[in-house]
């Protein structure tokens, strides 16, 4: 693909589908390789917006409204990056040859459910995962949780960063993590997922790269492992990398290259894998930058956003480590609009430490509205300055 210049007949043009803070850091890196990037989301000024050449609010899950706007702007590239889109719709735009869709239209359409994606590697694939059943009412949740077994988890089958999931200790928790999961999911239909609990050491995020190599052809490459730990389902800290057996990281990867070749295009996929001694479970596939490779913005020769970038360009990738480092977030604490920072100074003064503050234009209590980012010597010199970077940051009324 040639590369041409923003704003005239030569320019690639790149559509973001959401433009949250993920969608604003692969907005920069197009920028930077001279792409004009248009930016969508359902309300104003998210944070990509803020950094495109233009930008437009739609509902996306409303297929008329995506194709109309697709015919107005005439994307070459559109870069899915939230769950809440009409993939069936994508999919007639990609069949249609409007533009393509990162990483392909089925991607989209499997990985933005956890019951498609989950079906394709446990029952096509016959990747390890955890017991599981579907439910669409409350009775068959009951029902599915007694098959998996207490405690479980609940989440709906569309939802993002950990929103209306639940871990159900016995059936009397049952209906309430109905009733939060249809709360939070992002589609109208009631669908959840009951998975059973694993008894894991931890859990990782194996970056997968699907770019084009020397002879045009398709090759994988993987970053580091990235730590992580989660509250309720959202990541706070991550690091990278996660010590790990060599068994293991050769399972984890394995089972990334063959979940990532079977869903196909080019892009970054977010593989999320539970890990314990030598075993591993595959978890979930994300096909764009994962809200945990926050962290490769300090440890890599190139970021996760830009590894993205360049794949979806057909350019070479080079996913390799530079040094340990970790992310924390910095939460809203409150509900408001058009917030302030204070002890973004005090911050910096860590050693090594960094700052991307989203720019989102609400706060809410559990809203992620930034992220510390440090290195270390290890990971556990680089988590403890990040932690710290981050607890310096307080968001207060504008």
């Amino acid at each position: 693909m040639k590369l041409g210049t923003p704003l005239s007949a030569s320019a690639v043009k790149v559509m973001l589908l959401g433009s949250g803070e993920l969608g604003k850091e692969v907005a920069i890196e197009l920028q930077r390789l001279g792409v004009e990037v248009i930016a969508v989301d359902r309300y104003a000024d998210a944070p990509a917006m803020q950094v495109a050449h233009r930008s437009h609010v739609i509902a996306m899950t409303d297929a008329a409204a995506l194709r109309a706007l697709v015919l107005a702007e005439r994307p070459h590239l559109i870069v899915p990056e939230i769950e809440a889109i009409a993939t069936d719709e994508l999919a007639r735009i990609e069949a249609d040859g409007l533009a393509v869709v990162i990483p392909t239209a089925l991607a989209a359409q499997l990985t933005m459910n956890r019951e498609g994606i989950r079906r394709l590697a446990a029952e096509e694939l016959g990747l390890p995962t955890s017991p599981y059943r579907f439910a669409s009412s409350l009775e068959e949740l009951v029902a599915g949780a007694s098959a998996v077994g207490y405690p479980c988890f609940v989440k709906p089958v569309m939802s993002s960063s950990g929103k209306g999931q639940s871990y159900v200790q016995d059936e009397a928790e049952v209906e309430a993590a109905w009733a939060y999961a249809l709360s939070a999911g992002r589609v109208e239909q009631a669908r959840v997922i009951v998975e059973g609990r694993i008894d894991f050491d931890f859990e990782i995020t194996q970056l997968t790269v699907r770019s084009l190599g020397a002879d045009g052809q398709i090759e994988t490459s993987f970053c580091a492992p990235i730590g992580h730990r989660q509250v309720k389902g959202d990541y706070v800290e991550s690091w990278q990398p996660q010590a790990m057996s060599p068994l293991a990281l050769e399972r984890s990867r394995d089972m990334a290259a063959r979940v990532t070749e079977a869903l196909g295009g080019r892009g970054l996929f977010g593989v999320e894998l539970f890990v314990s001694g030598d075993e591993v479970w595959f978890s979930e596939v994300s096909p764009r930058p994962h809200d945990t490779g926050l962290v490769t913005l300090a440890t890599q020769t190139y970021s996760e956003f830009a590894l993205h970038a360049r794949a979806i360009l057909g350019l070479p990738v080079d996913a390799s480590l530079r040094e340990p480092g970790a992310s924390a977030v910095i939460y809203g604490g409150m509900e408001a609009r058009g917030v302030a920072f204070e002890g973004v100074a005090e911050a910096l003064k860590v050693p090594t430490a960094d700052l991307r503050l989203f720019g989102k234009p609400e706060a809410f209590e559990r809203r992620r509205m930034g992220v510390a980012l440090a290195r270390g010597e290890d990971t556990d010199q680089a988590r403890q300055r990040a932690l710290q970077a981050a607890n310096c940051v307080r968001v207060v009324a504008g």
